[in-house]
């Protein structure tokens, strides 16, 4: 089956993926498919139609119909979007909360700031790929409770990142969460996807996103790590802010879970190859 575009554009807006888009419309053509018959139909890799039912029967959009072979049914149009357009609304709900917390921690900062020319004490702009990667790695070392990042392109080197591995096990032997979403673009590249398991099986939770606004680490609601690019620098540069300030720290920690909440978290990732 061909999807109509408009249907499966409009089903994103109300937050499915793509994918999930697809393979929800081609569910409600039939009272039963197979995983591979909905794979053909929807136009899906048969290596990620698995995990797009998951994720559908997770939201209640799928049931899940044992037999000799599995097959899923599409729950009915209309009770499916009255769930999506209430997931739509505790989405707006959190991120006007969020919203409001970081506007009233920022105004007061914005307007200090106004009063004299020095730079802010509590941010640091660093521009330095070797001053970023210390910051990095010095954020990570001082986490004792919650650590949360942002990945997306370009990704840090696997060979990097030996010390946040450590960083995870420390934090979940001490009760602490480590919690990290990941762009798409994670699942088509296998070194990176091998790094995702090696951290997923030290303790960290993982999820994905189509899209992600920034690089961002959050270490205890209380220190921030940015990496944004620079249009001012040129080309691939980029600028990172590194903030210590618990206020504002809090509402990007906000931001975060707004953003996890509506993350895809893959039950299983297959071993690189089989993506």
């Amino acid at each position: 089956m061909e999807s109509d575009d408009g249907a499966v554009n409009n089903l994103v807006s109300l937050g499915l993926s793509r994918y999930e888009a697809r393979v929800y419309l081609a569910l409600v053509t039939r009272e039963s498919h197979t995983a591979a018959e909905v794979a053909r139909a929807a136009q899906v890799p048969r290596q990620r139609v698995y995990d797009v039912l998951d994720a559908l029967v997770r939201r209640h959009l799928a049931i899940p119909r044992p037999g000799r072979v599995a097959g899923f049914s599409a729950v009915s149009p209309e009770l499916a979007l009255t769930r999506l357009m209430a997931l739509q609304r505790e989405s707006l709900e959190r991120l006007d909360q969020a919203s409001a917390a970081l506007a009233a921690a920022l105004n007061p900062i914005w307007t200090a700031g106004q009063a004299h020319t020095d730079p802010l004490d509590y941010i640091e702009v660093l521009r330095d790929p070797k001053a970023i990667a210390e910051r990095f790695a010095s954020i990570q070392e001082q986490a004792e409770h919650e650590l949360l990042t942002f990945c997306k392109p370009p990704f840090v080197a696997p060979a990097a990142n030996a010390e946040g591995i450590t960083t995870v096990r420390r934090l979940r032997r001490a009760g602490g969460t480590a919690r990290a979403v990941y762009t798409y673009d994670a699942l088509d590249d296998a070194d990176v996807l091998e790094n995702v398991r090696r951290f997923r099986e030290a303790g960290e939770e993982s999820r994905f996103a189509p899209e992600l606004p920034l690089k961002l680490v959050v270490a205890d609601a209380s220190l921030v790590l940015c990496d944004m690019p620079d249009p001012m620098a040129g080309t691939g540069a980029t600028t990172a802010l590194f903030i210590e300030h618990p206020a504002l720290a809090a509402c990007l920690r906000m931001s975060f879970l707004a953003v996890w909440d509506q993350a895809e978290a893959l039950p299983e990732l297959s071993h690189p190859g089989h993506l």
